[in-house]
């Protein structure tokens, strides 16, 4: 994909020029009829599956010059919250409101969705991990019904469940380690080969309601991200507790109003899966690329014209998509036909994501 939207070389900018451009960037064809509420990359191939609250999950096609093409969908009886992909590329989920996960099985042409898990209340988030002494891949499913719960997808009912403290709002994984993020601002910390324990239980560092965790590229830790305009960079292990910051992030001063700054909440973060470096995106409508081991900006994006709802790498990291999108921050009622509902795609060129070079002192 080094092709997508001209060359890299082309567009590469010196570290001091902190102003990302977002003018090339591209929207997805036929995008959802209502918000965006996931967008998940095939670890495989370049397919981007989108999850929305009109009740379905699409996945499209990407090609070296950033066009789209819808290649399939499938239908939930509820707004979809979350999606994703099987490590093969072969399978996507979707998991939301109808209290169920469905799955499509991209190899089986023309063959419904089937239904893999099913919880008391809503499916906030669903993740393909590997666990081992499983021969098949496992669906995790995190709940408002302040339960997590593995699936084995040959069976109808969960191989293991665990309780948590309060609502599922949001998971990640990466490797061997999973981290759940619940109401109350609990985070627990699984090792995934003791699947059926909290490895670690924290209360997130920051003040106010979690809304998105992910974990780092070499799974040695997580990021955090609260409604209250604040990222948090958690390490799992004790020895390396003196590396743990947070930071201010999307929020705004207006204009001649020094003591003033307007609060967004961070709506999603993703790691690039080559660079180790990440992303945050908020209700501002903006996103940023961070080097979490400088402590810096890497790039600071402007508005894109609503609200940014959810983003994410491609497998090699050379695309970002992101989507504009009512957030349900305001409620039903502030979500008018009138604001913008598309998913964008940001070609990484240059040094946008890289790390910063390391000085001596």
């Amino acid at each position: 994909m080094a092709g997508l939207f001209g060359s890299a070389s082309s567009t590469t900018t010196s570290a001091s020029n902190t102003q990302g451009d977002i003018s090339k960037d591209v929207p997805i064809s036929n995008p959802p009829e209502d918000s965006i509420s996931d967008l998940s990359f095939s670890p495989q191939s370049e397919h981007i599956a989108v999850a929305s609250w009109d009740k379905k999950v699409r996945i499209y096609e990407i090609n070296s010059q950033g066009g789209s093409e819808g290649k399939a969908l499938f239908e939930h009886e509820g707004p979809v919250l979350s999606c994703c992909w099987s490590k093969d590329g072969s399978k996507v989920v979707g998991a939301g409101a109808d209290k169920a996960a469905r799955m499509l099985d991209l190899g089986q042409n023309g063959a419904p969705a089937q239904q893999v898990a099913a919880h008391e209340k809503e499916i906030r988030c669903a993740r393909f991990v590997d666990v081992p002494g499983q021969q098949t891949p496992v669906l995790v499913t995190g709940s408002w019904d302040k339960t997590i719960k593995y699936w084995d997808l040959r069976q109808s009912n969960p191989v293991a469940s665990i309780n948590c403290q309060d609502r599922v709002y949001t998971m990640d994984s990466k490797d061997k380690l999973l981290v759940i993020g619940t109401a109350e601002r609990y985070i627990n910390v699984i090792n995934l080969d003791k699947p059926g324990e909290f490895y670690k239980t924290m209360t997130s560092p920051l003040k106010w309601q979690t809304r998105v965790v992910a974990c780092f590229t070499d799974a040695t830790g997580f990021a955090v991200g609260s409604i209250e305009g604040r990222c948090a960079i958690q390490y799992i292990e004790e020895k390396d507790k003196n590396s743990n910051f947070s930071f201010k992030c999307h929020r705004q001063t207006p204009p001649n109003q020094r003591d003033v700054s307007n609060v967004y909440s961070v709506n999603s973060i993703n790691f690039h899966p080559v660079q180790g470096t990440f992303s945050t995106a908020g209700s501002d409508g903006t996103f940023h690329f961070w080097d979490k081991d400088a402590k810096n900006r890497l790039k600071g994006y402007p508005e894109v014209g609503g609200t940014i709802s959810t983003t994410a790498f491609n497998r090699s990291g050379s695309i970002f998509a992101y989507a504009v999108s009512y957030d349900w921050s305001k409620g039903f009622s502030a979500n008018t036909p009138q604001l913008p509902n598309k998913v964008m795609l940001h070609a990484v060129v240059g040094d946008e994501c890289k790390p910063r070079p390391k000085t001596g002192k």
